[in-house]
């Protein structure tokens, strides 16, 4: 019975470090949102994207989740009409990030409950932990 509270424990540390890591992603891509290019021709920041996967952990036996890939999204550069503008092309236009916020901060919250899923399952987990050894005394 330990052991499977043990694995538990590791099973939602990993999908704490993979959302950890998506959320850092996602920040990144918030962050960026507004960036433009400098120069004419140069490309504006392109919004990133993570993938998972698992991965056994033959010692213990265990499906545990992994970043794979922290990926460029392919797509087209929306166009901000901005004559003024240092990057802006000969018609007046300034390519700028494929970043749409509002589906950042769903992803966001999506990350987040996840997170929060695991540190529920944790935070159980242990107090099981201390019930059993809590009965052993």
């Amino acid at each position: 019975m330990a052991d499977d509270l043990l694995s538990s424990f590791r099973i939602s540390a990993a999908g704490m470090k993979a959302q950890g890591t998506r959320l850092r992603v996602i920040s990144e891509n918030i962050a960026n949102a507004d960036s433009l290019p400098t120069e004419p021709g140069q490309t504006p920041y392109r919004r990133k994207s993570i993938t998972f996967e698992n991965e056994l952990n033959r010692q213990l036996g265990i499906d545990l989740v992994k970043v794979d890939k922290v990926r460029q999204v392919p797509g087209d550069f929306k166009r901000r009409f901005d004559p003024q503008h240092p990057a802006a092309d000969e018609n007046g236009y300034v390519l700028t990030p494929n970043v749409n916020k509002l589906i950042e901060m769903m992803d966001m919250r999506e990350a987040q409950r996840s997170y929060e899923a695991n540190l529920s399952v944790i935070r159980t987990s242990k107090g099981m932990l201390q019930k059993t050894i809590d009965i052993l005394r």
